[in-house]
């Protein structure tokens, strides 16, 4: 479980997000929508230890993170962050393998279990096919996946996806969304992921948070959440439900 008790995050003196109480179940997918600015990303920063809040605890299953050392929590979970670059041309292999440094002591060569792992996750992401070619190679949507790989072999017990559809066409938004649900069922994942799409958090995510001017404005099934007024107040978009439940705008409120 994930946990958070009265949080107060930001930077420079300058408070994105306050007073902030959740619960994150255990292998639940839970999404958290926004306008830009709203504070998703920096929550995201907070959950995975790399933000330190400014008041308030942030707890997974019942420890406090400030009590987790680097390498516990990189056992404990994988994050990935929304634009991720590679300065050199490695191959698919060669990245999905920094996965298990968590697992492995400074300078330690990589042991048979490590490879081991290595290989499981890209078959799970369907990227073993391509693990001998070069990132620089492979089209966003492969590269997508890689980097799934790559936080797969660490074996988290939690993952955490800032916008892990963005600069994807369709299909691939489909197929990485799908992926992500898939393996949080094979794999006992807890999913936590940041979307702009409405429509894309309705059908693949069991909760989620609407952030919106600092705080948490609505928090529970994305039926529930994403209704027109809920939309409006965030957004200040006024919107309507078509048959399938498809989110459509009409105009600036």
């Amino acid at each position: 479980m994930i946990r958070l008790e009265r949080v107060r995050l930001g930077y420079d003196g300058r408070l994105v997000l306050r007073d902030l109480d959740l619960e994150i179940a255990p292998g639940e997918i839970f999404g958290l929508v926004g306008p830009n600015g709203s504070g998703k990303t920096t929550l995201l920063r907070a959950i995975s230890g790399r933000l330190s809040p400014h008041a308030g605890a942030i707890y997974l299953d019942l420890r406090r993170l400030s009590e987790l050392s680097p390498q516990e929590l990189a056992r404990e979970l994988a994050a990935l962050e929304q634009e991720i670059s590679c300065s050199f041309d490695f191959t698919v292999r060669e990245i999905v393998e920094l996965g298990r440094l968590p697992h492995r002591a400074r300078w330690q060569r990589l042991s048979a279990q490590d490879h081991r792992r290595v290989t499981r996750a890209l078959s799970l992401t369907d990227t073993l096919a391509f693990a001998d070619r070069t990132i620089h190679s492979l089209s966003s949507g492969e590269r997508q996946r890689v980097w799934l790989a790559l936080a797969l072999a660490q074996e988290p017990k939690v993952l955490l996806l800032d916008e892990p559809t963005a600069h994807l066409d369709l299909r691939y938004q489909f197929e990485i969304l799908g992926l992500i649900r898939h393996l949080a069922v094979t794999e006992d994942l807890t999913v936590v992921l940041s979307l702009h799409d409405l429509n894309l958090a309705l059908r693949f995510v069991d909760r989620l948070a609407l952030l919106s001017e600092g705080r948490v404005i609505a928090c529970g099934a994305p039926e529930t959440v994403l209704v027109p007024h809920t939309i409006e107040r965030a957004y200040r978009v006024r919107v309507r439900r078509l048959e399938g439940d498809w989110l459509i705008p009409e105009g600036v409120a």
